[in-house]
């Protein structure tokens, strides 16, 4: 690498730099504008220009809290939206601390647009509560749906409740259409329960709760929820009694309609958004889903093929809707641009339940409500525990066969974690030593020959010799018997383990919340310093073991180097940046994967030691000389073309 690559690659990352300060100098500045224009005219009484800046400030800024709230207030005036459907649809605790975007409302008003179901268009809200020793639930008479998921086990970065969604920032329902068309949206229709328990607890035993939506007596809708002992599923059946006369007699499915605010739970926010998807497996075939740290403000997917389960999903817990049959087909989508800070996205997905006409129709499904946690998801089944995204291919094999296997062995006898990763590291660095010890044995080797290898470049100093000077270097290399690239090929076999690692530690739930040392909670960043500003790439606080992760990089580099005789100067400002680049990368990742790093380089730090007293240069350099007075042993195959010359007349090269 020459002067003028090094140099080329310093200023792309300068502009890089320079341009993110840049837009985010012009967005502020923008917005800032439009906020400014926006007071102005409604000091000067124009509201609908006032509303029209506000919504020009939101290009620049689409999370901004306080300008939405405005905007409510301003739609509100010009009788654009009113204060009753804003209450509707805005949870209580969120409309004055968090404003909460509000889930885009269903049809309501005249309760006779619901036909046969206009009694149950409206009537007083209630819930009951279904738990057992892991989570509780909300079931809410409006709609008969899950209304809140609290996790008893687990609580948020600050100490708060777990709660995977709660009050009307979620739509759980049917939508469908009568024989005399009249849209019915279960969602905003008012169930009764059979039982008047207001609370029902499955610690010990299986509890069930019945729900009815009647059209009449005799027709109904049923919601049927089944919570067993230490489970986070539970089983929910829907029935369609007697409505022959009021569903059209060719109705062969119905819409399921869900839309849910995924809250932020964990400190780091940027590494929960980016496990923060939505994904879905299709029927007795694989899972897919929407593409993780998609920077696109919203994605959406249509699916035309049948669907065995759709999943709300954020860095460690999932919502997800099973089906005991197959949805016939389905869209998703993710927004990013929500309204509070509390929220990370907006999921929706509407699938096609298969519908047989009848005097009695039966829907089975599950919902869970639970820890994206391996061991957990496989006893569910149906490959739930492909939630956990731990790489492709290689490298999620090394995860599920290797890594995970002998974390959660070392896991049963050892309560810390930050032992079982400093364990575990010297378990892989003992597995890849003969690996290692090869490559320490090549780059002696490489050094011995350093000397010779600068003779030849003395004895072909011109630009134009280059060539010549690179056939004699293969052939010096070649009579001693060394291969130039012995000392990174067993390198980059043992980048896979480090791949995987990378994959295992942000997605692992084990770690959330675990102190070690300083870091209190290993599944996010350790900041020790919070900065007042924000740098670009690399974020407003300091991580402790990505700093230490940096400077033993460092520190391995340079003896790596000096083991090598490498002198380069381009060479060696590559491989001094890159720790720094991995420095700015890694500072709002996993403490777990930082410090898994650390410890990784300290063993290849101490191991280059213990083996360069295994290595005695002078041996390593009477073999090679004595290598090079052999004769080189020709392959079959240039034997073959000297013989098949020789038959032409043409004498082969001497060496």
């Amino acid at each position: 690498m020459d002067k003028n690559t090094i140099i080329g690659i310093i200023l792309i990352f300068v502009i890089f730099v320079g341009a993110s300060i840049y837009n985010t100098s012009r967005l502020n500045k923008g917005f800032e504008n439009a906020v400014k224009a926006a007071e102005t005219e409604i000091v000067n009484g124009n509201l609908e220009r006032a509303r029209t800046e506000y919504v020009n400030a939101l290009r620049f800024k689409p999370n901004q809290p306080e300008v939405l709230a405005k905007l409510s207030e301003l739609n509100i005036k010009l009788g654009i939206t009113t204060v009753e459907n804003t209450a509707d649809t805005v949870p209580a605790k969120s409309v004055t601390d968090n404003p909460l975007p509000a889930v885009p409302a269903l049809i309501t008003g005249d309760p006779s647009q619901y036909g046969v179901f206009a009694n149950a268009a409206e009537g007083e809200n209630d819930y009951i509560t279904l738990e057992n020793d892991k989570i509780e639930l909300k079931i809410s008479l409006k709609g008969g749906r899950v209304y809140s998921a609290r996790m008893k086990e687990f609580r948020t970065y600050d100490s708060l409740p777990l709660i995977l969604f709660s009050g009307d920032s979620t739509i759980f329902g049917f939508n469908f259409f009568t024989a005399d068309n009249k849209a019915v949206q279960t969602n905003n229709l008012f169930f009764t329960p059979l039982s008047e328990e207001k609370s029902l607890n499955a610690s010990t035993e299986s509890k069930s709760l019945i729900m009815r939506l009647y059209a009449d007596k005799e027709k109904y809708i049923e919601y049927k929820y089944t919570l067993a002992p230490g489970k986070y599923s539970l089983d929910y059946n829907v029935i369609f009694k007697n409505m022959v006369g009021i569903l059209p007699p060719n109705q062969n499915s119905i819409s399921l309609d869900w839309r849910m605010y995924i809250p932020q739970q964990e400190k780091g926010r940027q590494n929960e958004d980016s496990y923060t998807t939505i994904k879905y497996k299709y029927y007795q075939d694989d899972v897919d889903g929407l593409k993780l740290r998609s920077q696109k403000e919203t994605e959406q997917t249509d699916i035309t093929t049948k669907l065995s389960w759709v999943a709300f999903q954020d860095q460690f817990f999932s919502s997800v809707l099973i089906t005991n049959d197959l949805f016939l087909n389905g869209s998703v989508s993710s927004t990013k641009t929500i309204t509070s800070k509390k929220y990370l996205r907006y999921f929706t997905t509407e699938l096609g339940v298969p519908f047989n006409p009848g005097s009695e129709t039966s829907i089975g499904l599950k919902l869970y409500y639970g820890p994206n946690h391996i061991s957990t998801l496989r006893k569910e089944g149906l490959e739930l525990d492909k939630l956990v995204f731990l790489g492709k291919n290689i490298i999620s094999w090394i995860n599920r066969f290797v890594i995970i296997p002998v974390f959660n062995w070392l896991e049963k006898y050892i309560s810390s974690y930050g032992l079982i990763i400093l364990i575990l590291t010297i378990l892989i660095k003992i597995v890849l030593f003969p690996l290692t010890f090869k490559s320490y044995q090549s780059q002696a080797k490489m050094a011995v020959l350093k000397p010779m290898v600068e003779e030849l470049g003395k004895k072909f100093p011109r630009k134009e010799d280059a060539m010549k000077k690179q056939q004699a270097t293969m052939d010096l290399y070649k009579r001693a018997g060394v291969n130039p690239m012995g000392g990174c090929l067993p390198m980059l076999l043992q980048f896979p383990i480090l791949f995987a690692m990378f994959r295992f530690f942000p997605v692992s739930i084990e770690l959330r919340q675990e102190h070690f040392l300083w870091a209190t909670d290993l599944s996010t960043y350790d900041s020790i310093l919070n900065l007042p500003f924000t740098i670009p790439m690399y974020g407003n606080h300091v991580s402790l073991f990505t700093i230490l992760m940096t400077i033993s990089s460092i520190l391995t580099t340079k003896m790596s180097g000096a083991t090598t005789g490498q002198d380069q100067p381009g060479m060696k400002i590559m491989m001094y940046m890159m720790p720094v680049m991995f420095m700015l990368i890694l500072n709002n990742f996993s403490a777990g994967l930082t410090y898994y790093y650390f410890l990784a380089n300290m063993l290849t730090w101490l191991q280059n030691i213990v083996s360069k007293r295994f290595i005695d240069q002078d041996k390593v350099l009477a073999t090679l000389e004595e290598n090079r007075k052999k004769p080189v042993k020709k392959s079959k195959w240039q034997q073959r073309l000297e013989e098949a010359a020789k038959q032409r007349g043409i004498n082969p090269p001497k060496r």
